[in-house]
């Protein structure tokens, strides 16, 4: 009896023995997949809101009312921007590149109030700002820019410029899609190439810090990057509201849209009273198109006086009057200075320099 007890009660032990280990095998096993998951889950936050969708490519002769004849050797492609169960495109776009080389994006145009991806650009503005480059600029000089500025110009211009690659800051998408930021931001790799590195990265954040300071001190900055070399700042009134996305802490500003639906003074009045209604210290103006401007409005006098705010028409600043860096040249919506260095020769010396153009008018700043 006893014996045939203890056999029967040994052989559910047995069992159990058998069990634990397989038990610890599924969950460890259990476990991995778990990880897997989770780890899938971040580096695949699910797909991005929107996709960029190819109307046409060709050389620049199909694209002929681009105005890009000097430029015959590039490949044109017209994108279209499409959202989730939305029918039309929500913005258009064109890029440009050289042989196999990654596409640069050189026109874009938003069609709703809503930015999405880039800010609206003038592919007219940027030729006529390339080929002045092209013409005084010295061909060893290097030109400085936010990094989608500068991509166009070494594009177009053939210049060293400080920035090669798609940095892809700040990321532009509406509010209601910050939490896809992640799939967007890998969409977007995957999309324009030319993934920029840590060290391009790192420069870039510099350059912004030379932005955001006092002119003085961001002339400095952008010395530093220079490393001696002749050097010009190419800025866009849009750039302003890109910095605003990146250092919202440091650089406070508002843009809205206004229609141009009357005489110049008299939208100059409207945009007075309302800056004033929301306690905005100054603002400018972009051209959107005949029918339509862009304000952006700055609150704060730290944003006030930073070197960016100094570079462009306020109100309450003057380009031309700027020391740390000397304007050159301005075409629509972009403005050109020349880096000094250190000791600057008088400006007789630098015959590379373009010719200065007057302030520009209301519909551009004022």
């Amino acid at each position: 009896m006893t014996s045939a007890t203890t056999s029967r009660a040994a052989t559910p032990a047995r069992r159990n023995n058998r069990l634990l280990p397989s038990l610890g095998i599924l969950l460890v096993t259990g476990g991995i997949l778990l990880l897997a998951w989770f780890a899938w889950l971040w580096f695949n936050p699910g797909p991005s809101p929107y996709r960029y969708q190819l109307v046409e490519e060709g050389s620049v002769d199909k694209f002929s009312q681009l105005g890009l004849d000097a430029w015959p050797d590039l490949t044109i492609a017209k994108y279209d921007v499409f959202a989730e169960e939305i029918e039309k495109p929500l913005a258009s776009g064109h890029t440009a590149r050289r042989g196999q080389t990654p596409p640069v994006l050189i026109s874009w145009e938003n069609h709703t109030s809503e930015l999405i991806a880039s800010v609206d650009s003038k592919l007219n503005e940027l030729t006529t700002l390339a080929a002045a480059i092209d013409k005084y600029a010295g061909k060893d000089a290097l030109i400085l820019g936010w990094w989608d500025t500068s991509r166009q110009i070494k594009l177009l211009a053939s210049r060293d410029t400080l920035f090669n690659s798609h940095v892809g800051q700040p990321l532009i998408v509406p509010t209601p899609w910050r939490n896809r930021e992640e799939a967007i931001r890998k969409y977007e790799d995957q999309f324009w190439g030319a993934k920029a590195s840590d060290e391009e990265r790192r420069k870039f954040e510099r350059f912004t810090d030379a932005l955001l300071a006092e002119p003085e001190q961001g002339a400095a900055i952008l010395r530093e990057l220079a490393g001696g070399r002749e050097a010009y700042i190419a800025l866009h009134v849009t750039d302003l509201y890109k910095l605003g996305l990146m250092r919202p802490d440091q650089f406070d500003i508002t843009y809205k849209n206004f229609p141009m639906e009357g005489n110049m003074h008299g939208l100059i009045g409207y945009l007075k009273n309302w800056m004033q209604e929301n306690n905005f210290t100054t603002y400018t103006l972009q051209s959107i198109s005949d029918k339509m401007v862009r304000g952006y409005f700055l609150r704060t006098d730290k944003s006030s006086n930073s070197l960016i705010a100094k570079m462009l028409p306020f109100t309450n600043s003057n380009p031309l009057d700027l020391q740390p860096v000397q304007l050159i040249y301005q075409q629509g919506g972009y403005w050109v200075y020349q880096i000094p260095s250190a000791n600057p020769a008088p400006a007789s010396a630098n015959p590379t320099t373009p010719p200065s153009t007057p302030h520009p008018a209301p519909a551009e700043g004022s």
